[in-house]
């Protein structure tokens, strides 16, 4: 059995943590760093740390930024009372997408698991209905995937927001049912968005 040196055994294993890699993936991504030049190596390690040190949560809507408001919340185009409310950062893109959307955006950073601990607490929905209880928003799309987790989360924000006065609806079936919304094609999307239902 051949063994690594201990600096690329670390590697390794800090590469595993990666989602969707295993042992092998990461042997492989550490021996391409190893073989790459100093300069792509520093490269790659100068993006993590700047990724860590330069992105924070916008302080409005959760999602991902450089700046605080992030550019959705700070647009004066955007429609600040159409709020659509996701899972995870990554889904924004997925809405982007569409190019039909014009509203801004929550990050709630998860859906209701309670096999992995994770109850309403743990969700970022405080800061939403704070604003729907203030009157900021008239209408809250609630756009997690159609899985098992997605639909639970959508049902209690659901019940959470119907005692203010706002319109809830829900993004149609265009994305399959059991998949990912951050997988969905422009297409489908942009469906998804148009066939909402109100809640």
């Amino acid at each position: 059995m051949s063994r690594y040196a201990e600096p690329m055994l670390r590697l390794i294993e800090e590469l595993k943590k990666l989602p969707g890699v295993g042992t092998k993936s990461a042997q492989r991504y550490a021996f391409h760093i190893l073989r790459a030049s100093d300069e792509d190596a520093a490269a790659l390690a100068e993006a993590v740390r700047g990724v860590k040190a330069s992105l924070r949560l916008c302080s409005i809507c959760n999602s991902v930024t450089d700046i605080d408001p992030c550019a959705y919340c700070a647009s004066p185009v955007r429609n600040k009372r159409l709020v659509c409310v996701v899972e995870e950062a990554t889904n924004v893109a997925s809405v982007e997408r569409t190019q039909s959307y014009q509203g801004v955006y929550h990050v709630l950073h998860g859906t209701l698991s309670p096999l992995h601990g994770v109850g309403p607490d743990q969700l970022r929905a405080q800061s939403l209905i704070g604003r729907v209880e203030r009157g900021e928003i008239d209408e809250v799309i609630l756009a997690t995937s159609p899985t098992l987790e997605g639909e639970a989360t959508a049902d209690w924000l659901a019940t959470a927001l119907r005692r203010f006065s706002v319109k809830i609806t829900r993004i149609a079936t265009g994305v399959p049912a059991g998949s990912d919304i951050e997988y969905a094609d422009e297409v489908t999307m942009a469906r998804a968005i148009e066939g909402r239902r109100e809640m």
